[in-house]
């Protein structure tokens, strides 16, 4: 046999070893690289009360400095136009819970419980093998204001906890740790005393290999708004605050009073993000830790004349909302626009973590979507099945409403017929309600028929709220409101 030919099969059987072992040992490494990243990542939610989407400085206000959350948001994909579908306390914290819609879990009221058999967050991801643990305000337990939720099923599945059902007495804020029985009183302003349980908790789980799930749920920045540390509000001049332009002269004086100590909340808190991010990253878990920065609602704080929320103006249903993500998913950051709702939090975290979401869950899992594969969110529904407490119909003239909210407008609709319709790219202010204007009546239509899609879509009949309050046996009292004690 020719000798340049056997040295030619030689050199092709040699190179052909090479390069089944080169090969070899880069799947050993590409194994080894995906081995790193595949431990299960944690997840923080920070929720705060009453925060609106405008009171940052990452988002603009004037008004406040806010470093750490802008921070975070530097590192965050910031859904700029999500919302709170029912924008009051427990209707969110439910939904938030469940991935569910009000009209589902049923919780569309202030101080009712919540089904303990509800397939919730805590109990989905316990059973991959999550340590869950929960901090602060619940307001999901309808036994009274300050009464222990007690250990068990009414805990809907956090192992962890430090909670209290409801209070805003922040310097003498009401807890109960784990399965002491007794009530406890937190030494201090209670933003500071949660955030540093929070600390301890993540600690605690430094050398842990289970991953864990905490939900930290700031009272703040919610009423009373002057009870702050003197030192966060000696920050904020009243005379110097910048009122938007929705709110009336005859409330100027007490809206920038009132917006002086609720910005100082907000600084406290913004300090409290950033000692709790700096201690997450000290135990090594930032790398690997979903934080999620949100709020049940916003506060209208004067804007068109009113405060609190319940409404569908900007101020009131639109919360900041921040997804923090792990680099070894590859979600780029920066602004989305889609409108990601209440319901939606809890399939989005299940999506991320790799976790089959129930079929208990209504919400929208907006991971296909930030990969850029869906094209989800472009609106999403804002409703009131019965307003109460502040919004009361006998006292105030609060109306049922159902809502349907775009990227551009906003349109509301109440039991007799269309109530709000605004251009929100024009209008931010949602000065000029266009209902009945004749230049946009294509416009009405066009969200009078989705509004109403939307509604088939979710089974809701849009009935008057008694009508619900019948269904689910709650009692309310002359106001359309369920009573709560303390």
């Amino acid at each position: 046999m020719n000798t340049n030919f056997m040295k030619k099969i030689c050199y092709s059987i040699f190179a052909a070893v090479l390069i089944a072992f080169s090969s070899c040992s880069e799947n050993k490494k590409d194994t080894s690289a995906k081995s790193e990243n595949t431990s299960p990542p944690n997840v923080l939610v920070i929720l705060t009360d009453q925060w609106r989407a405008q009171a940052t400085s990452y988002a603009g206000d004037p008004n406040v400095n806010t470093p750490n959350l802008d921070e975070l948001a530097k590192t965050s994909v910031n859904f700029k136009n999500a919302v709170s579908g029912m924008p009051v306390c427990s209707p969110f914290r439910a939904s938030l819970l469940t991935g569910q819609r009000p009209l589902t879990h049923g919780v569309f009221m202030n101080d009712v419980q919540l089904d303990t058999n509800a397939v919730t967050i805590a109990k989905v991801f316990n059973k991959e093998g999550y340590d869950t643990g929960y901090i602060g305000k619940w307001h999901l337990d309808g036994r009274g204001r300050l009464q222990n939720v007690a250990p068990g099923k009414r805990r809907q599945g956090f192992k962890f906890w430090k909670g209290n059902e409801c209070t805003h007495n922040y310097n003498k804020s009401v807890y109960y740790d784990n399965d002491d029985p007794d009530r406890k009183i937190w030494d201090g302003y209670d933003t500071f005393e949660q955030t540093d349980a929070a600390i301890d908790y993540l600690k605690e789980k430094k050398s842990s290999n289970s991953p864990f799930m905490m939900i930290l749920s700031y009272g703040t920045p919610h009423a009373p708004y002057h009870t702050a540390p003197e030192k966060y509000r000696n920050r904020f001049d009243p005379d110097k605050i910048q009122l938007r332009k929705n709110v009336p002269d005859s409330l100027n004086a007490r809206a920038k009073k009132d917006l002086a100590g609720y910005y100082a909340h907000i600084a406290a808190i913004d300090d409290m993000i950033g000692k709790l991010i700096s201690n997450l990253k000290n135990t090594g878990k930032y790398e690997n830790t979903i934080i999620v920065f949100t709020s049940d609602h916003g506060d209208l704080l004067g804007s068109h004349g009113a405060y609190k929320k319940q409404q569908p103006y900007e101020e009131s249903a639109r919360v900041p909302m921040l997804f923090h993500i792990p680099q070894n998913l590859r979600i780029s950051i920066g602004e989305r626009a889609a409108l990601m709702n209440s319901e939606d939090i809890m399939p989005t975290l299940l999506g991320l973590c790799d976790i089959s979401i129930p079929t208990t869950v209504e919400g929208i899992n907006y991971r296909p979507y930030l990969e850029g594969k869906e094209q989800v969110g472009d609106a999403t529904l804002l409703t009131c099945v019965q307003p109460f407490g502040q919004w009361n119909k006998v006292q105030h003239g609060a109306r049922e409403y159902r809502a349907i909210k775009t990227q551009r407008y906003t349109y509301a609709r109440g039991l007799t017929g269309p109530w709000l319709l605004f251009d929100n790219k024009i209008d931010p202010y949602q000065l000029n309600n266009l209902v009945g204007n004749e230049g946009y009546t294509s416009v009405q239509d066009d969200m009078e028929k989705l509004l109403y899609q939307r509604l088939e879509e979710t089974g809701d009949e849009f009935l008057p709220g008694l009508a619900y309050i019948k269904k689910w046996g709650y009692s309310i009292d002359e106001t359309g409101t369920v009573p709560y004690t303390h």
